[in-house]
């Protein structure tokens, strides 16, 4: 079956050099796609995984940028490691395709492949999928995801607790600086190993360029995202995440208006907020207190920006309903549906930025953006910035 493998550069030197980004990365991708899950964890979503849920703490409101660098990280560096991701694939496929051995540290070492390999390669075509808003696997994300994370956990730390003495032995057996000043013509094997060729057919790339392609891949890929999360021109780079715009602002919007399905008049003339008792229309809001201030907003496909909000106070409204010291408080949208609610704590009412906006950029929110009212809390996943409310409870 080896046969099939006769790659001369490929051998456990790459395979390490691959590993070893790897290892330094993706404990970043998974930390910060945990934290995410605790952010979200405040509301309906992400819903119920058992006993995976992590000790459940109220997320931090400040700095109000907090989930827009952590959330940008696991998605952006998500996507910028999948060459080097399918590059240590390809160097330890022939590993893949060999009978185990009776060992019981080789049959332990197979093990955890399956785990690593088949956990990162599901979260990274979900992770993408979803970017896409294509659910084509016909079951929850936010709850598969988070599942196969620690499916893809329990191999990567198992596999490094294995593995890490043959990777650092690996890497001391070459010269880094030596593999990029080898050309194509001097490239050769390296000496015998599971991963090496037994009959190695002649090069047709070096190490070098090898190393040259991944990463290359690795910044054409950073280059197509990183306008996700920074607003200004960098913005019409993100090609690969595309999202409409609507004004005013020019800013991206997940969930339109009309995907809604909401009936025009519900948001219309007609419309009141909720307060239990008492009841406002869009004018009145309007003639209270308005509060302006710059705050981002993030979702779970990875981008965001910051933009200019003015509404009233969440406390203020608090104080109007008689809660003047809530201790959290249950928003719902005129939607129906999973995002149609969303629980807000104690920390993210009484925050002094946060605010049930009526008002983005200087000029009304459109529809799109949640006319006639949508809530914008500092540090709150944008899916529970509820759009479109309808009424807001607050506990005592």
């Amino acid at each position: 079956m080896r046969i099939r493998w006769r790659s001369p550069i490929r051998g456990p030197w790459l395979t390490s050099v691959f590993g070893l980004v790897l290892l330094c990365a993706l404990p970043v991708v998974i930390v910060t796609g945990l934290l995410d899950w605790v952010a979200y964890g405040s509301g309906s979503i992400p819903g119920d995984v058992g006993g995976l849920h992590l000790p459940r703490f109220d997320w931090p409101t400040r700095p109000a940028w907090l989930f827009r660098l952590t959330q940008g990280l696991h998605v952006g560096l998500g996507i910028v490691l999948v060459p080097v991701v399918l590059a240590k694939l390809w160097s330890v496929i022939p590993k893949l395709f060999t009978r185990p051995d009776r060992d019981l540290l080789k049959l332990a070492e197979r093990g955890t492949l399956v785990l690593l390999v088949g956990g990162i390669l599901f979260e990274i075509v979900t992770g993408l999928l979803n970017i896409q808003y294509d659910y084509v696997f016909g079951f929850s994300f936010y709850a598969a995801h988070y599942t196969g994370a620690w499916v893809f956990i329990a191999g990567f730390v198992l596999h490094v607790a294995l593995k890490l003495p043959t990777m650092v032995r690996s890497l001391r057996s070459r010269s880094l600086r030596a593999e990029l000043r080898t050309p194509l013509a001097e490239t050769r094997s390296e000496p015998p190993h599971d991963l090496v060729a037994p009959e190695p057919a002649r090069p047709t790339m070096s190490r070098r360029g090898a190393l040259a392609l991944v990463g290359g891949g690795s910044l054409l890929l950073a280059g197509l995202t990183v306008g996700q999360t920074l607003d200004g021109p960098l913005r019409a780079t993100a090609l690969l995440l595309p999202r409409g715009r609507t004004a005013p602002g020019d800013f991206p919007v997940n969930r339109t208006f009309e995907a809604s399905a909401i009936d025009a008049r519900d948001v219309g003339d007609s419309w009141r907020l909720d307060l239990g008792n008492v009841r406002l229309t869009r004018a009145e809001l309007a003639a209270l207190p308005q509060h302006t201030a710059e705050l981002p907003i993030a979702c779970v496909e990875g981008w965001s920006t910051q933009q200019t909000w003015s509404g009233v106070r969440l406390r203020d409204l608090a104080a109007l309903a008689g809660v003047p010291s809530p201790s959290g408080a249950d928003v719902r949208s005129v939607e129906n549906g999973p995002f149609a609610h969303a629980a807000l704590t104690a920390d993210q009412v009484l925050h002094p930025d946060a605010l049930l906006a009526l008002r983005v950029n200087g000029a009304d929110l459109s529809p799109d953006h949640g006319y006639p009212a949508r809530v914008i809390v500092p540090a709150l996943p944008g899916v529970h910035c509820t759009k479109w409310v309808a009424a807001i409870g607050f506990a005592r």
